[in-house]
């Protein structure tokens, strides 16, 4: 079901992921990438830089640092045009005639900290980024990583809604991580190339929220005893927080989840080249569950999400595991839309 087109040399792969396509002038895309400077924006930039679907790279971030960011990407043999911004005063030249706006800005999750933590000071980054996206590039297709996901893609959705410009179908949640973990650890347990797993993780993008299903993998996880099911399923939900504690202090995520973006930015970037065999676990708009936003597989098309393909039949363990997410689910929610609407 899943795309899995990226190989570890990043020109190889995109080029697979853009198999069957030119890269005329004329259908390549600007990306712009808000919190370039970051732990997880520079490793990002790096690989969209390296992408063959982007033509004109804008990075944006409020840090100093950010035109030499640019400058040093600038460089590399590429031929994606790359520009640095920095400040709120060149944000809207930033976001200018953006196809995709990958949205990695944020502090990142420290020791003894939940997503949860992080969200007064994300929440605000968010919202200032998705009202300026609003003005300036109303039908960009948004990409959320910065946590707490589940909270922050109903910011941006609500700003949208604010502005008149909601399109639900271009406001996503990347939560790509979580399958690539699911496709390691499953790779190692069944001692194959973790790239040929294919897994749906649908729900959410923290703790509970993240519900692998491991029934729906393919090929199937060799596990038999349910013991050992339920400890892999609680390594996927907490495995940022496996990163944070190795990192003694020092951050959280970022190699694995620039990786991960930038995975999901080209899969957007192909639907919109008109590839229509694209399929990505998104976070986003639904009324699959009682919860107002979930993740699941969907289909990138011209427009963002050309399909959502819901997530298929769960057993009586995955059903248990959807119950106890919810009530997160809902209540992170809840959060997003209770700080826009202040």
């Amino acid at each position: 079901m899943f795309s899995r087109v990226l190989r570890p040399v990043a020109t190889v792969a995109f080029q697979n992921g853009a198999k069957n396509f030119s890269t005329s002038p004329e259908m390549q895309f600007k990306v712009m990438v808000a919190g370039a400077s970051g732990g997880i924006g520079q490793p990002l930039s790096l690989l969209l830089k390296m992408n063959p679907l982007v033509s004109n790279l804008a990075l944006y971030d409020i840090a100093p640092v950010t035109p030499g960011v640019a400058a040093d990407l600038s460089h590399m043999d590429f031929p994606a045009k790359v520009l640095g911004y920095k400040g709120p005063e060149e944000l809207p030249n930033a976001i200018a005639g953006s196809h995709v706006v990958v949205i990695p800005a944020g502090v990142p999750r420290k020791p003894g900290m939940t997503r949860d933590d992080l969200f007064n000071v994300n929440a605000s980054i968010v919202r200032d980024l998705a009202q300026c996206i609003a003005v300036h590039a109303p039908k960009a297709i948004i990409c959320i990583i910065t946590n707490p996901v589940n909270s922050m893609v109903p910011i941006a959705s609500e700003v949208m809604k604010k502005n008149g410009v909601y399109d639900p179908n271009r406001i996503l949640g990347v939560t790509t991580l979580d399958v690539v973990r699911s496709c390691t650890f499953i790779g190692a347990i069944n001692g194959i190339d973790p790239r040929s797993v294919s897994i749906p993780v649908i729900g959410g993008h923290s703790g509970v929220t993240i519900i692998p299903l491991l029934s729906q993998c393919k090929p199937a996880v060799q596990l038999q005893e349910q013991g050992k099911i339920e400890a892999l399923t609680k390594r996927i939900q907490e495995a940022g927080t496996e990163v944070v504690k190795a990192k003694a202090g020092g951050g959280s995520a970022t190699l694995s989840m620039a990786w991960s973006g930038a995975k999901f930015t080209n899969s957007v970037l192909r639907g919109l080249k008109g590839d229509d065999n694209v399929v990505e676990c998104a976070y986003m708009k639904s009324d699959l569950t009682e919860a107002s936003y979930f993740a699941n597989p969907v289909q990138f098309g011209k427009n963002g999400v050309a399909k959502n393909l819901g997530y298929g039949k769960l057993n009586a363990y995955e059903e248990k595991l959807l119950n106890a997410a919810l009530p997160e689910l809902k209540k992170n929610i809840a959060k997003g839309v209770e700080f826009v609407s202040k």
